[in-house]
């Protein structure tokens, strides 16, 4: 008896032991952008993500050497539509069928796991989100494969109004509202970026830093039941708010872009970078990793956040920090260390 009660006790251990670390490896995914000239294969960027134990990776167009590279990894992927080719899809659903069949049917061995339907869309670009979703999900259905691989769209936090505090969020853009209603009738996730850095760049004056890189020591504000000391959960409980507003509470949250530049212009227009540093950039990415395992205070447990980026794109256009994101040098050596379990 004793030493079933002993094996018991170490079986257990070992139970324990295992799920926390799913729960870290599935917590963070990190995103692969490659608008650069200097950037290592796709083989050696899964590698990569292997040696590093990053269990999901995000790609922003389908990329035949990123595919082969991933077969047979278990890695998880988030594979965006671009923007561009929404119109052709949204309008005729063999486009979308044909979609679906190139560019994950006839892929054997990738780990699928999210469409994503668009990136960041506003004004009439947007109304292609939903009929392109739709028509998608209705192809990964035809197939069998909707029980395996979710569909999504993702959003800037620049769709919720009234944000602070958290609990007075809505969404302030029309074209939301059938977008989180298809997500509820379906059971697929709203997608959402979620970067403090831009918050605190553009308001400094209400925002302290410490905020920010979650390193403040004590809750900085009540909103109702929940105590908020650190601006991250503030953004992402404003979305489930937002989300509870529209009817649909249901819908799970996924933080599909959060990241600290390292270096870099200021976005609004200033000659120097504004908390742009390698210091700031280490401490709010690793701050990250070991927080999202927790959820926020309004929904705890687990959520799946994905780091821009793995590289700096030194092609991407836009502000000057832009294209200072990234997390490993073209060799791949560290910018800075993460521990990322």
């Amino acid at each position: 008896m004793a030493r079933k009660n002993a094996f018991s006790l170490v079986a257990f251990a070992l139970f324990v032991l295992l799920a926390a670390n799913l729960t870290s490896v599935k917590s963070i995914g990190v995103c692969y952008g490659m608008i650069g000239d200097n950037l290592p294969s796709p083989s050696d960027v899964v590698g990569l993500y292997q040696l590093k134990g990053i269990r999901a990776m995000r790609i922003y167009f389908p990329d035949q050497d990123t595919f082969n590279a991933l077969k047979g990894t278990g890695i998880d992927l988030a594979m965006d539509v671009p923007n561009d080719v929404l119109p052709s899809l949204a309008n005729d659903a063999s486009a979308a069928a044909n979609w679906v069949q190139n560019n994950i049917l006839a892929h054997d061995g990738v780990s699928f796991k999210y469409i994503v339907v668009g990136n960041e869309l506003f004004g009439d670009a947007a109304n292609d989100i939903l009929p392109a979703m739709s028509k998608i999900w209705d192809a990964l259905c035809s197939a069998g494969r909707c029980n395996q691989i979710q569909v999504s769209t993702a959003v800037s936090f620049a769709v919720v109004k009234n944000s602070y505090p958290p609990s007075s969020g809505e969404f302030g853009e029309s074209f939301m509202f059938p977008i989180v209603n298809f997500l509820k009738n379906t059971g697929n996730p709203l997608m959402v970026s979620i970067y403090p850095y831009f918050s605190y760049v553009q308001d400094q004056a209400e925002i302290p830093l410490d905020y920010a890189l979650f390193t403040s020591t004590a809750p900085k504000f009540s909103d109702g039941p929940y105590q908020y000391q650190n601006l991250f959960d503030a953004m992402v409980d404003s979305v489930y708010s937002a989300l509870e507003k529209a009817g649909a509470n249901a819908v799970s949250l996924i933080a599909v872009e959060s990241g600290w530049p390292g270096s870099g212009g200021n976005p609004v227009g200033a000659s120097l970078a504004v908390g742009a540093t390698l210091s700031n950039a280490q401490t709010y990415n690793q701050n990250l990793i070991n927080h999202v395992r927790n959820g926020t205070p309004k929904r705890p447990g687990n959520l799946e956040t994905y780091i821009f980026a793995m590289f700096n794109e030194n092609k991407k256009e836009g502000d000057e920090v832009e294209r200072h994101f990234g997390l490993f040098n073209p060799d791949l050596s560290p910018i800075y260390p993460l521990n990322f379990n």
